[in-house]
């Protein structure tokens, strides 16, 4: 029994809270390789990106919910979703058309890009803030749990009891939808092929016959629903407040830089290695090795390496590890 309450304490503050932030990076991994493999530069106004569109979701779920419509025991913000995608495509399509389409004209330099993402993220947080404020934002609602701790308790009669909340599942269910989403348009349509030839070999593909304009345009616009869903999920799961997207860009640039950079399935990997690093390494061990090990043989600390609030510098080792030793990634993407 004892083995069996380790292994539910395990699942509560370890595999399951590990799963949904993983898939929550992953996604916005994704949107980040995508610009990198196909629009060539790291974009630093990714994190902001992600948080107006979260921000755009949350003040339509906000306006459905005083018009009384909700989604049962969803979290209205799924319905809100689709629009705040479309408002972020907006935004990036026509910070595109006037920022980095005259870099591209010019055929700039990468750190060009890169300097003026650095503008764009600062004009992108302004905004944000300006819609929705610095506080903290709670806009879940609906269903709290999928299974609770007491009824699993009474159920199984162990001491701890397992719990799964609603938003945790939707995360896992909605990361994947999205995912299998994008790689049968990468796989299956002519435009995600066109999309995977501008990226292998640019010039090629413009000797092919591939309209430039319209690869740029439509990575744009899964760039948006990518960021937006992985913001959104994230608010769901913990709560909106404008600063902490701009704190996850180190760790899902990680992620993308660890999965390898351009490779799309090395970005869905990548968030999971970081998200179970980070929460391996700041959780306090203690409660399930006392049910794992002999009374006498439990340890008088916490067993944790490192607190929560140094989670993101298991990140930033991560990624100066891959970049030292392995730059290309665990899928062989582009060198950084």
């Amino acid at each position: 029994m004892d083995l069996l309450n380790a292994l539910v304490t395990f699942l509560n503050f370890v595999f399951i809270p590990a799963a949904a932030y993983g898939a929550q990076l992953a996604l916005g991994a994704l949107g980040a390789t995508l610009v990198y493999g196909i629009l060539r530069f790291s974009n630093f106004a990714h994190g902001e990106t992600m948080a107006f569109g979260t921000a755009a979701t949350i003040l339509l779920t906000f306006g459905l919910q005083a018009l009384g419509v909700t989604f049962g025991p969803l979290p209205t913000a799924l319905l809100a979703l689709p629009l705040g995608i479309a408002a972020t495509a907006l935004l990036v399509l026509g910070t595109d058309r006037a920022v980095y389409r005259f870099y591209r004209v010019k055929r700039a330099a990468p750190v060009i890009y890169v300097v003026a993402s650095l503008g764009v993220m600062f004009i992108m947080s302004a905004i944000t803030r300006f819609l929705v404020g610095v506080e903290d934002i709670q806009f879940t609602d609906g269903a709290r749990f999928v299974i609770n701790a007491r009824d699993f308790r009474d159920w199984s009669g162990l001491e701890e009891g397992l719990a799964l909340r609603s938003t945790q599942l939707i995360t896992l269910v909605v990361a994947a939808l999205a995912v299998a989403a994008l790689f049968w348009f990468l796989n299956r349509t002519r435009t995600g092929k066109s999309m995977r030839a501008f990226s292998d070999n640019e010039d090629l593909a413009l000797l092919s016959g591939i309209n430039p304009d319209r690869v740029v345009a439509v990575t744009w616009i899964i760039v948006a629903a990518l960021t937006t869903t992985a913001g959104v999920l994230y608010g769901l799961d913990k709560s909106f407040k404008a600063f902490t997207y701009f704190q996850l860009l180190l760790p899902i640039f990680a992620a993308a830089v660890v999965g390898g950079l351009g490779n799309p399935l090395g970005a869905i990997a990548g968030g999971f290695v970081i998200a179970f690093s980070e929460v391996m390494v700041t959780y306090a061990w203690k409660q399930v090795v006392a049910y794992a090990v002999p009374g006498d043989w439990v340890p008088a600390g916490l067993l944790q390496l490192m607190t929560t609030e140094y989670k993101f510098a298991v990140s930033f080792a991560i990624l100066i590890i891959v970049l030292l030793f392995k730059p290309t990634g665990l899928f062989k993407g582009q060198s950084v």
